[in-house]
């Protein structure tokens, strides 16, 4: 990754500096975003880090924590998720599986992938990451971080377009993050409407 890239998915500075410069905590990050507000589940692994007195994320460091240790780690107030203990569990088997299949190295998961469907199958493979999950995560590799193998945008659907507000992909600072909420928001409204009739 660049070590010049600006991410605002934390909205908080020192969150934000080390999604950009970690891919380990940018994978963490997009693990957490679920049933929280996207906030707070990016300023996640910068929270992490600081209660493991480190200045980022090591995949070895997490896989071989204590099980137990680590989700009473983020259940700490403030609890790093809603859902601290099954969220730090889903973080120890991401770790686990890079640990086993990249050398704990993150960015070694996009690092040579060949095309946008090879990369969308690796990102499927991780634990705790299903189809939309990867896809956004693909866009925001290459709408942020400048990874774009061949077919990029295809393979990350509708979430690899340029221009549009779909995801944390599309987030560049506060007016960005709310389009992207107010999507969310008439998508849930549809579906609610859809459901009711």
């Amino acid at each position: 990754m660049d070590k010049d890239i600006t991410i605002r998915l934390a909205q908080q500075p020192e969150a934000d500096e080390l999604l950009g410069r970690s891919p380990l905590a940018a994978l963490v990050g997009m693990l957490l975003d679920q049933q929280v507000p996207m906030e707070w589940a990016f300023s996640g692994p910068y929270t992490i880090a600081g209660r493991l007195g480190a200045d980022d994320l090591d995949a070895h460091a997490i896989a071989a924590y204590d099980p137990e240790a680590f989700a009473a780690l983020l259940s700490q107030k403030p609890a790093v998720h809603r859902y601290p203990g099954s969220m730090a569990k889903r973080i120890q088997q991401l770790c686990a599986y890079l640990v086993e299949h990249y050398g704990g190295d993150a960015a070694a998961l996009w690092a040579d992938a060949g095309s946008g469907a090879e990369l969308l199958a690796r990102l499927k493979a991780l634990p705790g990451f299903g189809e939309q999950k990867a896809q956004i995560f693909l866009a925001l590799l290459g709408k942020r971080f400048g990874v774009r193998p061949t077919g990029w945008r295809e393979a990350a659907g509708g979430y690899g377009a340029a221009n549009v507000y779909r995801s944390a992909a599309d987030i560049t600072g506060p007016e960005s993050l709310a389009k992207v909420r107010a999507h969310k928001q008439e998508l849930k409204a549809a579906a609610k409407a859809k459901g009711s009739s």
